[in-house]
């Protein structure tokens, strides 16, 4: 993808904000930002409780609309400016993850571009690493794996990633997919190497957004690489899922449900209906019927049990278990 294609798609939604204006009705300041950091932070809670909705990315858009109409609404110093267009790029950042999340990849591609455009104005290095890593996660979604491989170096290479190695580790953890994707066991073993040494070595006091700290641990570095093994066909190295299970912080809802069907896929190819199928009811019924990542995961788990044992009590099991939720959807 070209640099000018990707820049241009949101020029239009810049240059109204750059637009001349008539004169200042008020003076805008760093208190303007802290009230959208903190609905940024609710839309982060909401994306960890529900993920994938429509309702999150249509609030998303809306709230960086918000951001911007403020670069019109009075003066401001060039540092405010900046940050206001940080907050508009984080927002199309979260409409265009819960877009990739749901599913809606054609949107996700139009929320990316406008991310894309914001995060240059804004100068912010972090939101420039969130847009480009997401741009990774919904290429490898799209099956275009050369194109994702690209927007993860991208993420890999910025600045922020050598200031702070959490970024560095997040950057490698997500390159992880690709590997798997590509049957690289060598190199997915390395660059799961390479994120576990540099989480190691950040700092736990250092400052980072919280699109970060609210779900980058080392709970979710095993959960990237369960799915990372999970492509690679390596199951009994996926089942250190149950590592990842137990250190995941209460409030990823989300997270947790795709744990736990990576799980039960691992569980599956070893051989283990029983067990698999135990783990796979454990998913909540509301994540199972309307989260459309996990929706389709357990839909392939119930086809895979099906062909491994057509007509076992077990598959009669999950027949009934997925009925139910259907019935209290």
């Amino acid at each position: 993808m070209k640099r000018r294609t990707i820049v241009t798609g949101g020029l239009a939604t810049a240059a109204a904000a750059a637009a001349p204006r008539p004169a200042s009705l008020r003076r805008i300041g760093m208190g303007d930002i802290e009230r959208l950091q903190h609905k940024f932070t609710d839309v982060i809670a909401s994306d960890h409780r529900h993920g994938g909705k429509l309702g999150i990315e249509h609030r998303a858009v809306s709230l960086a609309g918000e951001a911007l109409n403020l670069q019109n609404s009075g003066s401001a110093t060039q540092r405010v400016r900046s940050n206001l267009y940080a907050c508009a790029a984080s927002f199309r950042s979260s409409a265009m993850w819960a877009a990739i999340d749901g599913r809606r990849y054609h949107e996700a591609v139009g929320h990316m571009r406008e991310a894309q455009a914001l995060a240059e104005l804004s100068g912010d290095q972090a939101i420039k690493f969130r847009i480009w890593s997401h741009a990774g996660s919904l290429y490898r979604h799209m099956g275009r794996p050369a194109d994702a491989s690209a927007a993860y170096d991208v993420a890999r290479n910025l600045h922020i990633t050598r200031r702070d190695p959490m970024f560095a580790s997040l950057g490698m953890a997500r390159q992880m997919a690709i590997q798997g994707v590509a049957h690289d066991r060598s190199g997915l073993r390395r660059a799961l190497d390479q994120a576990q040494d540099a989480m190691s070595r950040a700092d736990p006091g250092a400052y980072r957004p919280v699109w970060l700290i609210a779900f980058y641990d080392e709970a979710e570095l095993h959960s990237l690489a369960l799915s990372a093994y999970l492509s690679i066909g390596d199951y009994p190295a996926a089942e250190y899922a149950h590592h990842s299970l137990g250190a995941l912080r209460p409030h990823m809802h989300r997270s947790r449900s795709i744990t736990t069907s990576r799980l039960a896929h691992a569980q599956l190819a070893q051989g283990d209906a029983d067990a698999a199928t135990a783990t796979a009811m454990t998913v909540p019924a509301d994540t199972a019927t309307q989260h459309a990542r996990v929706s389709r995961m357990l839909q392939e788990f119930g086809a895979a049990l099906r062909a491994i044992a057509p007509n076992s009590s077990t598959a009669h099991t999950w027949t009934e278990h997925t009925a139910a939720w259907r019935a209290t959807a």
